[in-house]
């Protein structure tokens, strides 16, 4: 499988990768190891990348890598959408969030965008496609998941910028989109002493 670097802002490093022959959990490792073995520079096969145990019912289990049995200092964030995947690597302090999509939507999936987005005309597919994905990146970057509704996502009119309302947190939304899919990705900044 072949990746694309993705243009991010500094500290983040991002790939996207696309092959509907290899499983979504391959892809995953495979891209995270390419990048993790990249910020570490070596070779790949020095690094493994493992999924976390889970905690409890419902936690979100995340991708670990180690390098010589040590977990390296990164985190590791996935979005994957039917066969493609992206994965951004960065600080693990920094709250990160992505999304992907392509612009062919199933019928149900445009039915859930239209009843949950906070447009004022969802009859543009792609505008509302790409305004989605600002959503999903804000949702994915906060880390509470299905707990909050999408419409309770605000952006401002440039979707450059993202929130919700019950946090004290901004995001930075950056668009990635690469080779056809829609690509977004939403940071916070990093705590300060």
């Amino acid at each position: 499988m072949q990746t694309v670097l993705l243009d991010t802002p500094a500290g983040i490093t991002a790939r996207l990768g696309w092959d509907p022959a290899i499983t979504v959990h391959h892809r995953r490792r495979m891209i995270a190891r390419e990048l993790v073995a990249a910020q570490l520079g070596c070779e790949e096969k020095d690094v493994l990348v493992e999924r976390e145990s889970p905690r409890g019912f419902g936690y979100h289990t995340r991708l670990i890598a180690s390098r010589k049995g040590v977990d390296v200092p990164l985190a590791i964030t996935t979005a994957s959408y039917r066969a493609a995947t992206v994965v951004a690597v960065s600080d693990p302090g920094l709250p990160i969030g992505i999304d992907i999509r392509d612009s062919n939507p199933e019928p149900a999936d445009l039915t859930r965008m239209r009843k949950h987005s906070r447009l004022f005309s969802t009859d543009n597919t792609l505008d509302l496609i790409d305004h989605w994905v600002h959503v999903q990146a804000v949702l994915e970057a906060d880390g509470r998941g299905v707990r909050v509704a999408p419409e309770q996502v605000r952006l401002d009119a440039s979707r450059q910028r993202g929130w919700i309302p019950d946090r004290n947190m901004k995001y930075t939304l950056v668009d990635v989109s690469r080779d056809g899919w829609l690509i977004t990705l939403a940071y916070g900044t990093l705590p300060t002493a």
